[in-house]
């Protein structure tokens, strides 16, 4: 049986809210989120899943803020949706971490209470 649990969504297009939404973690979930093929980012309790086939315009640069503020020193430009989760103590996925939505609440003035 599948969990589900609280994926942090930040969309590349402006116009779409940033947001949490239940997801399963499997992979057909990642590949339904990023639309394609995935990467990853990880920080030291999070984790952040990009969509590797994003058209080479669609920068999501709310999804790079996001990621430098906490703790991320990019060399390159994000693109495609990103979804953030958490990672647990067995390094497996779980929901995103607090820090990381308040964190977002206070980047882009949106609450984002589950």
């Amino acid at each position: 049986m599948m969990t589900s649990h609280n994926a942090l969504v930040v969309p590349t297009r402006l116009t779409q809210p940033v947001h949490l939404r239940p997801i399963e973690l499997d992979e057909t979930a990642f590949q339904k989120v990023a639309s394609g093929g995935v990467g990853l980012l990880a920080g030291t309790d999070w984790l952040v899943y990009l969509d590797t086939h994003a058209n080479r315009l669609a920068t999501n640069p709310r999804a790079e803020v996001l990621i430098r503020e906490a703790g991320i020193d990019l060399d390159g430009t994000i693109r495609g949706t990103a979804l953030f989760l958490g990672r647990d103590k067995r390094d497996g996925e779980c929901g995103a971490p607090g820090h990381l939505i308040r964190l977002a609440e206070q980047l882009f003035d949106s609450p984002l209470a589950a």
